[in-house]
């Protein structure tokens, strides 16, 4: 407890409440850290609070694109409260989401206040629980523990979903760690190549399996896998295999959604829709597998 108070006097960011909570804490912690952003595996170095920018342009007060009952999440998790942050880590070339992702500045401030508000209203509308996304809600991890902690006297048993990328940095994952009950989880690129190719990120097989492992430690994990075309054997089976021996208790959702959209017509090799063969030895492979498909 005397560590506490120490790390919590260091900080400076005034509680709340003269008795801070741990959430209290990690949100102050996570404010610090944008002052030499190293909320994602980018680390950028920027300071944000001092109004610089780094890779996913998000400011240091994030922006809400969009705050509401969402019905089109997995079934299990419906009606799910979803708040969509602006920007993301990515630059994926076939985003479905190109204008909220790639434009950090649409939408409103972030006020935990009004999110809360926002939140206590959907549970009276029948949400289950609060589901934090974007774009990626990592750049704005501070503002969701902020929100976490002012929700937490009114709603101290709703469960709390990280609907992201995965791309988050070890600190990053750290804080989320009793925090966040389900991970609804991205695992797109079974190699490192298609991944700098297609979102411009570098070193993503490690980083994101890594992250996926603590996740399984902290929570739930439900993980995503969006079939791209052309991709069963360079992407989605070395994800399949990887899930079967390290992870195979995991909800596994094999996704079929993908359309060519943003500036996927650069690529031809992914401006169509994955067709019926693609799909079906994908389903046989994870059926293979054993993998507990959703």
């Amino acid at each position: 407890m005397v560590a506490f108070y120490e790390a919590w006097n260091s900080c400076i960011i005034p509680p709340r409440d003269p008795k801070p909570s741990l959430l209290d804490l990690k949100a102050a912690i996570a404010r610090h850290m944008i002052e030499d952003c190293r909320l994602c595996e980018r680390s950028c170095g920027v300071n944000r609070e001092d109004g610089e920018l780094g890779y996913c342009g998000v400011p240091a007060t994030p922006r809400i694109a969009s705050n509401f009952l969402h019905f089109g999440e997995e079934p299990e998790i419906v009606p799910s409260h979803t708040i969509f942050f602006s920007g993301c880590t990515f630059r994926c070339a076939y985003c479905q989401n190109w204008d909220i992702a790639m434009d950090a500045r649409c939408g409103s401030s972030a006020d935990p206040a009004a999110l809360v508000a926002s939140i206590r209203e959907g549970i009276v509308q029948g949400s289950r629980n609060a589901n934090f996304v974007g774009g990626d809600p990592t750049p704005a991890l501070h503002t969701v523990l902020d929100t976490l902690a002012v929700l937490d006297p009114y709603a101290p048993n709703l469960p709390a979903i990280w609907n992201s990328n995965m791309y988050a940095s070890a600190e990053t994952m750290r804080l989320l760690d009793g925090v966040i009950d389900v991970y609804l989880a991205d695992f797109r690129y079974g190699n490192d190549d298609c991944a700098l190719k297609y979102s411009s990120v570098e070193n993503y097989f490690g980083l994101v399996s890594r992250n996926l492992v603590t996740a399984h430690e902290q929570g739930e994990i439900m993980l995503r896998l969006l079939l791209l075309p052309g991709h069963l054997s360079c992407c989605a089976a070395p994800i399949m295999e990887w899930v079967a021996s390290h992870m195979p208790d995991v909800y596994f959702n094999l996704m079929f959604q993908y359309h060519p959209d943003y500036r996927a017509s650069l690529y031809p090799e992914i401006d169509r829709r994955p067709s019926a063969e693609e799909k079906a030895e994908a389903l046989a492979l994870a059926r293979r597998l054993r993998l507990r498909i959703g």
